[in-house]
């Protein structure tokens, strides 16, 4: 899926040295193996002995941090860092994270991956009661909330807590106070993170293992739903209170799609759930075919699935131009963006009955392109497989999916999506085999089957902060 992708929030990083360290590099590199999770925006802020110094832009991380950048952050003993994919608030610079807060006790920066179901309830008390708003992201309620309860609690850690029990939905944070570095997980555990010590003792928590491994650190554990961990000069401390609280509903499209493939997820490989949803595959949506081919980067695994459980050859039949980035300038309608962006090896594909694997398909129009692309190419037949059941439902804890409009799967059956896209046949994974790729302990497939583990907040719309504040600056 590279043109009408589903994005999830965010990458969230922290760092927790025991003496003074470049700080500011390691979280760089740690956003920099996160960047897939988001390619709005991205920042760093560095504790330097109770100092914050920050820098924040819209951009992938390598545009924001230049060298130059990255050597006017000082030396520190805490950094946390983000990089941002709005799925609550618009993209501007105002939504830039981390969020930085000034209060009686001291300072704080949060970092926020997921969202809230009930944002715009918690908001609206907040206003009632004189809060003052410069954001349209549902990580300044979080920062709110947590600010507000530490003006009446010893530490950051027991006012996290009290914050937690009034929020609801996904966050996994990651926040740092002048002294610690502090991260939490919902008690739902809809989002992933973890944490690792690197050999010279320096702790880092990450979204992924990957960010993990990357800057050096060797993988701990995963932070479990609603556990709270401090790092600090008296070690790390586990706080469990709001443990076991909630039923486990880890978002099942992270092992489908949204984590890299070489990153652990409480104890599951993304390789190989993918592996196994193309094995499933095979046996649920067999076709005969001459190849097995998979759409670039996200559908690679499970077509080598698919290939491994039916015996048909894998191949390498598209290739990504893997120099477009988010600064790609749309070509104009006498181009096909498609064409430009993806290629078919024509030797591979010519006079062959091809098998087509893909993660999801959204609203049709790539997964159409791509066929398109491959009859083009010489294909003589072509079944496309989805790794993925269809997408039915709106998504309320951290993925761009809040509305039923633009998806294809509520409008249309599987044969007239087949028709619609151009494909000779079309199978999805069943629902009933999620299971067997997130064999995790417990998790959410709502957007799939409409099975919601919290309340449907009232207003969904993405920009629905963004709209009530332009609504208030006409009176």
């Amino acid at each position: 899926m590279i043109f009408e992708e589903i994005h999830e929030e965010c990458g969230v990083f922290g760092v927790f040295a025991p003496n003074a360290a470049d700080v500011a590099s390691l979280t760089y590199y740690g956003l920099y193996s996160l960047q897939h999770r988001g390619q709005e925006s991205c920042g760093i802020v560095v504790n330097d002995d109770g100092l914050f110094f920050s820098h924040k832009d819209l951009g992938l991380v390598s545009e924001v941090f230049t060298s130059e950048t990255l050597s006017s952050l000082p030396r520190g003993r805490i950094a946390v860092g983000h990089t941002r994919y709005g799925t609550t608030g618009k993209t501007n610079r105002a939504n830039c994270q981390p969020l930085e807060v000034n209060h009686q006790k001291g300072r704080m920066a949060l970092a926020h991956n997921g969202n809230l179901s009930n944002a715009a309830e918690l908001r609206t008390k907040l206003e009632l009661t004189g809060a003052i708003f410069h954001t349209t992201s549902d990580t300044e309620t979080i920062a709110y909330i947590i600010t507000r309860e530490r003006l009446k609690c010893a530490s950051i850690e027991l006012a996290l807590g009290q914050a937690m029990d009034i929020l609801d939905g996904a966050y996994s944070l990651v926040l740092m106070s002048p002294q610690k570095l502090v991260c939490a997980r919902d008690p739902y555990g809809f989002r992933p993170l973890c944490y690792g010590q690197r050999p010279d003792g320096i702790y880092v928590v990450a979204s992924e293992s990957c960010a993990v491994k990357a800057v050096g650190a060797k993988l701990i554990r995963d932070v479990e739903p609603g556990e709270i961990l401090v790092f600090s000069d008296d070690g790390v401390t586990s706080i469990r209170d709001h443990c076991e609280t909630r039923p486990k509903k880890m978002c099942v499209f992270e092992y489908i799609y949204f984590a890299r493939p070489d990153s652990v997820i409480d104890g599951v490989s993304a390789h190989a759930s993918r592996l196994n949803a193309g094995k499933i595959l095979a046996r649920s949506h067999p076709a005969d075919a001459d190849i097995v081919i998979g759409v670039p980067d996200s559908g690679l695994d499970a077509a080598l699935g698919y290939s491994v459980e039916s015996g048909i050859p894998y191949g390498i039949g598209l290739i990504k131009n893997k120099y477009i980035g988010r600064t790609f300038i749309a070509p104009d309608g006498r181009l096909d963006k498609v064409k430009i962006k993806l290629a078919a090896i024509d030797d591979v594909v010519r006079d062959k009955r091809v098998i087509l694997i893909d993660d999801s398909i959204v609203r049709g129009t790539t997964s159409g392109q791509i066929v398109r692309l491959l009859r083009e190419a010489g294909a003589r037949e072509i079944h496309m497989r989805i790794s993925s059941p269809p997408f039915l439902h709106p998504c309320y804890y951290g993925t761009d999916i809040d509305s039923e409009d633009h998806l294809i799967a509520c409008h249309h059956t599987v044969d007239e999506i087949r028709e619609l896209i151009g494909a000779d046949s079309l199978g999805y994974l069943p629902v009933s085999a999620l299971g067997t790729l997130a064999d995790c302990g417990g998790y959410c497939s709502a957007c799939f089957d409409g099975r919601y583990p919290t309340a449907i907040p009232s207003d969904t719309r993405k920009d629905r902060f963004e709209v009530k504040l332009s609504q208030s600056k006409k009176g």
